[in-house]
Formats: C-alpha cells, structure tokens, sequence
C-alpha cells in the first residue's frame, strides 16, 4: 500500500498544523508536568515533603494557576494521566485552567520500558495496546496533543541497530494514531547523558537515531507538518572529562538536525537531559544563535529544568505558594532571553556573528564544500582577534 489508510483528511491535517504551530509560537516552549508518581516523590523528597497525592497535586497548582503572562513562554503543558483529571482549589480541572490561558492541553502516552530481548540491557516503549482507544477518550476530554518517550543509551556497544529499529517503528506507530485520532504526535527519542562519551560520539548517534526516526514516520505515512520532536541536545556524556562550550554543543546539535530532520516538521523542542536550569538556556540560546540554517522553530520541552527553583521555593508550605510561582514564571521568561551573545561578549559578538552568516552564505553561492567544523574554527579565529584587539585596547 502506498498511501495511509484511511488517509488523514485536509481538514485534520489543518487542525494538526494548526496546533504543532500554536504550541511552538515565537518565544513559546513546553512544560513537561508529565513526572510519574515515582519520580513526582523524588523530587518531594529532596524538599522533605511526602509524596502524597494532595501535596503533588498542590504543586501542579501552583504551575497551573500562575499568572496569565504565562502564556508568553509557555505553549502547551504535557499532562501526567493523574494530574489531568486533578482539580485546583476552587474546583476547576486543571486543563480548564491552562486552556482558559491559551495554552494547548497535552498527555504523556507512553507507559514506560520494558527489556529488549537480544540486547545488552537495551529497552523497547510499551503502550501500544489501547493506544487508540486512549487518544480518542484523551481527545474528549480536552487534550490536542501526546507525548512518546523512547529512551537509548551510548556505551562502547549501544546503541543497537535493533533497538535503534525497535524504538523508531514504535515511536512512528504512536505517531500515527495519534493523528487518526485529531492528537499532534511530539516524538521524543531521547538519548541519555549517562557515560563518559564525548560530544562527538553523541552527534553520530543522535544522527543515527534522528535519521531511523524519520525513515519510520515516512514509513508509517506520519504527517510531518502535524508533528513535533522532542530530541536530546547534543552533549557529552555527564562522566567526560573534557567539558564542552554552549557554542560547541549548539554547533553539534544544529548540525546533527540539519543532517536528519525535515524542513517540514515545525518545531523541535529539547529535552533538558540532566542539565541544571541554567544551562539548558544557556545551550538553548546558543542553539538559536548558531549560523547554521534553522527551518525549524527551536524551543524548549523542560521539565526538571523548569520547576526545580518554584519547587525549593515552595517546600511544601502554603504560604509559600506567591514566591514560588514567581520562580516559576521567571524560569520560564529566562529561558528565552538569556543574552544574545555567541563566543564573544559586548558589540564584537555582533562581528562574529555576522562573519559568520557572510561565510555560510558566501559559500551556498559558491557551492564551496564548507562544514559546520569550518565555521567553529572560524569562529574560535575571530574570537581569537577580538580578544587580542580588547587586550590592545586596555
């Protein structure tokens, strides 16, 4: 067969663009509220607060019912199955809540690993069972959009071709149910930061995974525009000795998509990946300054990385529920606007940037064989000039 069956109609494809559009809007990321119990109580308990069902959903309040402006750096919230169906104080669901904000109402849709057989502790998604009649209750209920999370890691012999196969058939078979059932796919392949690998290792891989993922969604006849992806940056591993730049991991990750992922799909929404608050802006920013083409919105899907201050500043008290959702939003307006600078501080940023843009497009003319390690060994040249012009000046 050569075409999806029965094929999405034009009015569906309509309402999925229009949603993968709205969620990823300028200066708009996502936040994963999507924590397990499990991991919920993790988190309660490094503020020494029990996790109970009344004290996690008084968290997800505190999110929820920030202020209005919100909505300014946040574009959709993924629900946990609990927290969907979770009320705040005065009796209103929680995704009544966030809509009445604008924002675009989402459901974590996987159900976690399981081992994969003939592998070296490798693991496939469950979930597929009931995945359609899920989408359609979800849908009725208010939801426009789900979330799939595959997980692999890099050692000397993962990941596996087979669970590389296995995770990106199964991501695009969530994908398109989802559509069929009006519901924006956003596929998260996520490759852990756990090891000691460098950055360039992790590049091959994500590069790999991306390229399996796309294969499949194409395979499986997924409406690429009506889509989100939700990958990993790329980075070294959390045990690597040498530590890498946020220029360097933004030039790793913009190469890495440009090599795989296509122009079609809106927007690419980064998981944190174990990095503290601030460094997934500061790698996001650096992300969105790299002078490489971007077709695609680049944004945010944090979770840890957005919550961890509103959460100490709420520690399980009430009376702390105004400071913590001004952590919150500020978190949340930050993410977006670190400084704009790339290698460089002050005006010369500016130069650098620009050379650098000059450079990419002098050489399309050309058609000159110019790779993305070109442009940082240019622009550690330029960064090299500028230093030694400011030390000239003082």
């Amino acid at each position: 067969m050569t075409h999806q069956f029965p094929a999405l109609s034009a009015e569906q494809k309509k309402a999925l663009f229009e949603t993968a559009h709205k969620i990823v809007a300028s200066g708009k990321g996502i936040l994963a509220a999507d924590e397990s119990v499990g991991t919920m109580g993790n988190r309660l308990q490094r503020i020494n607060v029990e996790n109970t069902e009344e004290n996690r959903r008084a968290f997800r309040e505190i999110l929820f019912s920030s202020d209005a402006s919100i909505n300014q750096s946040i574009g959709g919230v993924i629900f946990f199955h609990e927290t969907l169906y979770q009320k705040d104080s005065s009796g209103k669901l929680f995704p009544d809540v966030i809509k009445n904000k604008g924002i675009v109402v989402g459901i974590k849709l996987d159900k976690g690993t399981a081992p994969l057989a003939g592998t070296n502790g490798e693991t496939s998604i469950q979930g597929l069972d009931g995945l359609a009649e899920r989408c359609a209750q979800y849908k009725k209920d208010g939801v426009d959009f789900g979330k799939w999370r595959a997980v692999l890691k890099i050692t000397d012999t993962t990941p596996s071709q087979l669970a590389i196969q296995e995770n990106a058939n199964t991501l695009a078979r969530y994908a398109s149910i989802c559509q069929q059932h009006g519901l924006v796919p956003i596929v998260e392949p996520e490759i852990l930061p756990d090891g000691d690998h460098d950055l360039q290792r992790c590049q091959y891989v994500t590069e790999k995974v991306l390229a399996a993922v796309y294969k499949a969604l194409n395979d499986h006849h997924v409406y690429l525009e009506g889509t989100l992806l939700k990958p990993n940056m790329v980075t070294a591993g959390l045990s690597c000795s040498k530590k890498y730049p946020p220029q360097e991991v933004a030039m790793a990750t913009v190469t890495a998509l440009l090599r795989t992922v296509p122009a079609a799909v809106p927007g690419i929404c980064f998981l944190s990946g174990g990095q503290s608050e601030e460094e997934a802006s500061v790698n996001l920013n650096a992300i969105n300054l790299c002078p490489l083409p971007k077709p695609w919105k680049l944004t945010f899907s944090y979770g840890r990385a957005l919550q961890a201050s509103a959460l100490a500043a709420w520690s399980g008290k009430s009376a702390n529920k105004k400071a913590a959702q001004e952590a919150f939003c500020k978190r949340a307006q930050q993410t977006f606007s670190q400084p704009r600078q790339w290698l460089t501080a002050g005006s010369s940023s500016q130069v650098l940037c620009l050379s650098l843009r000059r450079t990419w497009f002098t050489a399309e003319r050309g058609r000159a064989k110019l790779w993305p390690a070109d442009f940082l060994t240019l622009a550690k040249n330029i960064n090299s000039g500028v230093e030694n012009i400011n030390s000239d000046e003082h």
